[in-house]
């Protein structure tokens, strides 16, 4: 590697070596970031293998070296191209070996040279060069045109060095020293800041005078560019000038509006912030912070950093809605008309609502509550807070929290920070325009954390009704009362949910919809928005209600709506294209013409038993998307009394099947079973989809009587489910989501549902329509299970007493259910 040292002196000495001694084959040392012109000498620091060779061999024989400037200066290993042909013969005069292995070398340029050929490339470049001889002249007219060239160059180099402040006697005299044109041009040109191909253009110029010539025009350009320069440095000083002036001035002026009692622009400014203050009815702490900043506004320069900063806090001060609030609509039949207009069912939900516009009523003091929507996916949670908002008139705004993990979008940013402005809770209320709006958060069970901070921490104030009257965003630094806002959540699971801020919130469950409901709704609701939606009009299209029904239990699989909205869609949109195609209506659908549309069903029925079968129950699993059923399957092989257990199952419910499993062989002889079969017989309990991962307590019941049924050979019955947590006892402990788990059981098409009997309470809030078509059999001991359950055994029963025979077990395969499924 070859480079120059920018910091040491570059210096034109006197030629003092007889150029017929300079061989016709030196090694050629490339060297980049330079051009080294004839009589130049100068250091190079010498790095690349390549290059130290060339230098050693220099060194070996007569100290003479080929010097030419490679093409990419990045380049680490350049070939033959390069390398520009025509360089510098130089000599090395000094040598240095530096710690780190580089070599520092002298050089000094004795004569320029063409490369004509390179003999050797292996170890380091050895070329064959031929010397460039200059043409004389010795015209008159041309002596004197050359003078007078030299003369000019001269001129600009020392108006170029006056204007750096570099001019001195030293260098004047070395410039009138010089009287050889190539010379003068070679000295110019080599002090001059000249990207890589131009020095090299330059050099390669053989005519001295076309040389000067070239180094005339780019002298010329160089006093252009200072010149530039140094006028632009001019004007930033008369700048920086004409500021301090201007804002003395504008002192003045100001000074003299006052005594003229005229106002100029940043006292109407100021007036006009002081307004706003005075009309916002501040809280006595705000207006006096308000007024504080306005007083450092004042006596601010305009133009200073922090001016915007300042104002920009006043205005979100003035904006933010401190006493501003909407009157409420407390006619309690009004509201329920209205709720019931944009929603159908729902009614715990509507009946909270208007219990608070009541109390509201009588007590118009009373703080905002803080509700939970919770339920499954597209039962309505989001549109439900607007039908509040409307039915209280008051003003609505969302919020979705979903993925967000900056506490700072809850509370705020610093006002240190650039950019800093205030959560999204005051830009909401300022959104607004009210202290009372109908504030919904959505998807709070989504919310992250990092190293940025814990958001759900930071809504601990916010929905706090004994706290949030004084909730401090850091953006303000000021308390806010938020106790007059109604915020509403919604999460599809409250398990994510911290309990801490769980317990501020009064949690409201909204299971899935029946398929009457489905049904109901998408008469009153879905077909008429669809059907306007793609631009038909009532009479364009029915669908029957056989039709709905299939809809929702064969195309859909879903404990809300938006999927049969998505098939109405589909529907509605294949006849609008027909009408578009000039087809005429109206169309009908029924629920055999669905195929025609639709294209063959999405979903099978979930009950997928053909008949009673041995060792195969019927349990039931709460998913984000509702209930489901579970399937169980148990059977036996000759072994040693091993139990093993798949289907992706969690912690819990493996201890939920080590419990049947200890319960069966502790009451082995009540139930019928041969105690020698756990010990000569391994156990197998399987539960489908393998793909999903399941847990919870909940499934104890389905597994006891699963293996109870494959150790008894006693069918279960296919119409019937069980829900229920088994201790190793045969007790039948509560479990939670009965109703989506009762819903669940009657699309799959059970019609017997056996639930904890401490679970009665929860039977009597279910829907009608779900208390009609199910029958619920309360138990507390699986006993009874088995006695609901289990059939007799078979007439011809597989043999038990004698394992060593083996025995052959019926199993079912289930089809995949939603995923993350919890017993």
């Amino acid at each position: 590697m070859a480079r120059t040292d920018t910091d040491d002196m570059v210096g034109l000495l006197e030629e003092d070596e007889n150029l017929a001694q300079i061989p016709l084959q030196l090694p050629l040392l490339p060297v980049r970031d330079v051009v080294v012109f004839p009589h130049m000498i100068l250091p190079l620091f010498v790095g690349r293998e390549k290059s130290v060779r060339a230098v050693d061999a220099s060194m070996r024989k007569n100290r003479f070296l080929m010097l030419a400037t490679q093409k990419d200066a990045g380049e680490e290993d350049p070939g033959t191209e390069g390398i520009y042909k025509i360089g510098v013969a130089a000599r090395i005069l000094r040598v240095l070996k530096l710690p780190d292995g580089r070599v520092k070398v002298l050089v000094q340029g004795l004569a320029k040279a063409r490369i004509k050929q390179f003999a050797r490339k292996n170890l380091f470049f050895s070329v064959k060069l031929e010397l460039i001889t200059e043409p004389t002249f010795s015209d008159e007219s041309s002596s004197i045109e050359v003078a007078a060239l030299m003369r000019n160059v001269r001129e600009q180099c020392e108006k170029i060095l006056s204007m750096r402040g570099e001019m001195s006697e030293d260098v004047a005299s070395i410039l009138e020293g010089l009287d050889h044109p190539g010379r003068l041009a070679d000295l110019v040109a080599s002090n001059l800041s000249l990207k890589i191909d131009e020095a090299q253009d330059l050099f390669e110029i053989i005519d001295p005078l076309k040389r000067l010539h070239r180094v005339n025009e780019l002298l010329t350009r160089e006093v252009e560019l200072s010149t530039m320069q140094a006028r632009i440095q001019s004007n930033v000083r008369d700048e920086i000038s004409k500021t301090q002036k201007d804002y003395f001035l504008r002192e003045q002026v100001r000074a003299i509006h006052k005594e003229l009692g005229e106002n100029d622009e940043k006292s109407q400014e100021m007036e006009e912030y002081a307004e706003k203050i005075a009309a916002a009815k501040m809280p006595a702490e705000a207006e006096q912070e308000a007024r504080k900043q306005l007083k450092r506004l004042e006596q601010m320069n305009p133009e200073a950093a922090e001016a915007p900063m300042l104002r920009t806090y006043l205005d979100w001060l003035t904006d933010a809605p401190w006493s501003k609030a909407s009157r409420d609509r407390l006619d309690i039949n009004a509201a329920k008309k209205v709720l019931d207009s944009d929603h159908y069912g729902l009614e715990k939900v509507k009946d909270r609502i208007l219990e608070f516009l009541a109390v509201r009523k009588l007590n118009p003091r009373m703080k905002g509550p803080i509700l939970c929507l919770a339920g499954p996916p597209g039962v309505g949670k989001t549109s439900l807070g607007q039908s509040i908002a409307k039915a209280m008139s008051r003003k609505f705004v969302r919020v979705s929290l979903g993925g967000i993990r900056d506490e700072a979008e809850i509370r705020g940013h610093r006002r240190t920070y650039i950019g800093a402005m205030p959560g999204r809770i005051i830009q909401g209320l300022k959104q607004a325009g009210t202290n009372n709006p109908v504030f919904m958060m959505d998807e709070i069970d989504k919310v992250g954390q990092d190293f940025r901070g814990d958001p759900t921490s930071a809504l601990l104030e916010a929905l706090d009704p004994e706290q949030n009257f004084a909730f401090s965003d850091h953006y303000l630094n000021l308390p806010f009362d938020l106790s007059k806002v109604l915020f509403i959540t919604t999460a599809n699971m409250t398990d994510t949910i911290p309990s801490a801020l769980l317990d501020r919130m009064e949690v409201i469950n909204l299971s899935g919809y029946t398929t009457p409901e489905k049904t109901a709704i998408a008469k009153t609701y879905l077909i008429p928005r669809q059907t306007k939606e793609n631009g038909l009009k009532k009479k364009d299209i029915t669908i029957s209600e056989s039709a709905i029904v299939r809809l929702a239990t064969e195309y859909t699989s879903e404990a809300g709506l938006r999927n049969l909205e998505r098939e109405i869609g589909s529907l509605c949109r294949k006849v609008s294209r027909r009408i578009a195609e000039g087809k005429k209506g109206p169309y009908s659908i029924n629920a055999g013409g669905l195929v025609k549309y639709l294209g063959l069903p999405k979903y099978l029925p979930e009950m997928d038993q053909e008949g009673d079968q041995v060792g195969l129950a019927t349990g039931l699993a709460w998913t984000m998307a509702g209930g489901e059923p579970l399937y169980v399957e148990a059977t036996t092989m000759p072994g040693k009394g091993e139990l093993t257990l798949t289907g992706q199952l969690g912690e819990v419910m493996q201890e939920s099947a080590r419990a049947a499993v200890t319960y069966a062989r502790s009451k082995a002889e009540s139930l019928g079973i041969d105690p020698e079969l756990f010990e000569s017989q391994d156990i197998h309990i399987h539960v489908p989809a393998g793909a999903i991962p399941k847990d919870g307590p909940s499934a104890g019941a389905a597994m006891a009587t699963a293996l109870v049924s494959v150790l008894t050979n006693r069918p279960i019955r296919n119409d019937v489910a069980m829900t229920g947590e088994i201790t190793i006892r045969g007790r039948i402990l509560p479990i939670g989501g009965l109703k989506e788990k009762a819903i669940g059981a009657l699309r799959a098409g059970i019609r017997t549902l056996l639930v904890p009997e401490k679970n009665r309470k929860e039977i009597s809030e279910l829907p009608a329509q779900v208390r009609r078509k199910l029958k619920f059999i309360t138990v507390t001991q699986v006993e009874q299970v088995f006695d609901q359950a289990l059939l007799p055994a078979l007439e011809t029963p597989k043999s038990k007493a004698k394992p060593k025979k083996g025995a052959k077990k019926s199993s079912a395969k289930t089809k995949a259910r939603q995923p993350s499924s919890r017993a």
